[in-house]
């Protein structure tokens, strides 16, 4: 424990291992945006001159290798540390963002879009399992507030900064973004490797070798039932995660949609709400954070849920604007509270090995809720109206408020 703890609290924030991990998060997310929303879905349809159907299922197929490869990898991370796992991570992201500036056949494209998935699909899993690791479950919601910021800014930051290099041709911002690839794969040559991130975790290098011998059968099993004996967790959490992005997921299709055909907001008002309303929720995520390691997940969580939940029930039927701006606002304050508390939650519930495996593992079943949402949101908009997925998605984080209070009457049974 003289690592993980020497590095806690406050100390995690200026780890260098950290602010590595945190500088990976930022630039990844940022060349992640940047191509995602600015670039591909223009760049497919007017330059390449592809159709809309064309370009969903690229699209797509980036999220699906991204989802796929989280538990394996976390897995993996397990074995052999840090830096091989991100390294092969950022540079097949390299390697995406180099197809997309110099080929232009649909297939070329296609594939540089699974590579970015699969690319950043070891992005989480290291950066939080390592986060959490030197932070200790003592400083847990202080770190997570830290990381979902720097995820934050850098999927707000990509989108928005782009669109500045992009004025008679798209090479000047292909050429920002692999300079930045660039110094994600320098950053992630500085990781731990196997040995210092065996120290960094308190595990033996040793006693992990010497089940080398044994078959993969039964190593698999061995690890499936560690794996199980030590964690502490309500079953309960698993559907739990499942819906906690499932709401998420049924928004995240039908904002955009949403702002310019029901609200009829010109894209420098939607820039400015959706700003408003990500302003609120990282300008509460630090001090929540703190507040998370001092007094702990639960009320943080029953109030998160009950804000968010009423007021996305209310965004989907309001249609003032200046009430608008004030609804989300107090969504961005309902998330303030559930992205670090929730996270904290989950980090305590994660036994000390095999953390990347299980972080991994938890991720994918987030992913899952995204995945499963975005589906459905497009049909309940068809099928009830532009309302729908928003009381839809405020009536899931009911569900999910319920569901918390039989986790966390749970873990006080555990207490006891």
């Amino acid at each position: 424990m003289e690592i993980a703890k020497s590095w806690g609290g406050k100390k995690a924030l200026s780890s260098p291992f950290v602010i590595q991990l945190l500088v990976i998060m930022y630039l990844v997310e940022f060349v992640k945006g940047a191509l995602l929303v600015s670039i591909l879905p223009v760049y497919m349809r007017t330059d390449l001159n592809l159709t809309a159907y064309a370009v969903g299922w690229a699209l797509a197929l980036q999220y699906i290798g991204d989802n796929a490869f989280r538990s394996p990898l976390g897995w993996i991370i397990d074995r052999i540390g840090y830096r091989y796992v991100m390294l092969f991570g950022v540079l097949f992201t390299s390697a995406s963002v180099l197809i997309i500036t110099f080929a232009s056949g649909f297939g070329w494209i296609v594939a540089a879009c699974l590579l970015l998935g699969v690319g950043t699909s070891p992005l989480w899993p290291c950066v939080i399992n390592g986060a959490t690791t030197v932070a200790g479950n003592e400083a847990s919601g202080t770190i997570m507030s830290v990381v979902y910021m720097a995820w934050l800014t850098g999927v707000g930051c990509g989108p928005i900064v782009i669109n500045f290099f992009i004025v008679h041709s798209y090479a000047p911002a292909f050429r920002v973004l692999i300079g930045m690839m660039v110094v994600v794969v320098l950053v992630a040559l500085a990781l731990p490797g196997r040995t210092r991130s065996f120290a960094l975790e308190e595990r033996d290098a040793r006693a992990e070798s010497e089940h080398k011998h044994l078959p993969t059968a039964v190593r698999v099993r061995r690890y499936f039932a560690r794996v199980g004996a030590s964690l502490h967790a309500s079953k309960l959490l698993y559907p739990a995660m499942f819906t906690q992005n499932f709401a998420l997921g049924l928004l995240t299709p039908v904002l955009t949609q949403y702002a310019r055909t029901v609200l009829h907001l010109t894209p420098q008002e939607y820039s400015l709400y959706l700003v408003a309303g990500g302003a609120v929720t990282v300008l509460g995520l630090i001090p929540v954070g703190k507040w998370v390691d001092r007094f702990g997940t639960r009320w943080f969580l029953h109030v998160g849920f009950l804000v968010a939940a009423f007021s996305l029930g209310m965004l989907g039927y309001t249609r003032e604007l200046p009430l608008v701006l004030l609804v989300v606002a107090f969504v961005g304050i309902g998330y303030a509270c559930i992205i670090p508390a929730w996270n904290a939650l989950i980090a305590q519930a994660i036994p000390k090995a095999e953390r990347g495996a299980v972080w991994g593992f938890f991720l994918t079943i987030e992913g899952l809720g995204m995945v499963f949402g975005s589906i459905m949101s497009g049909k309940l908009w068809d099928k009830l109206g532009p309302h729908a997925p928003f009381l839809f998605s405020g009536a899931v984080l009911l569900v999910l408020f319920v569901l918390h209070l039989f986790i966390t009457r749970h873990r006080t049974d555990v207490v006891r």
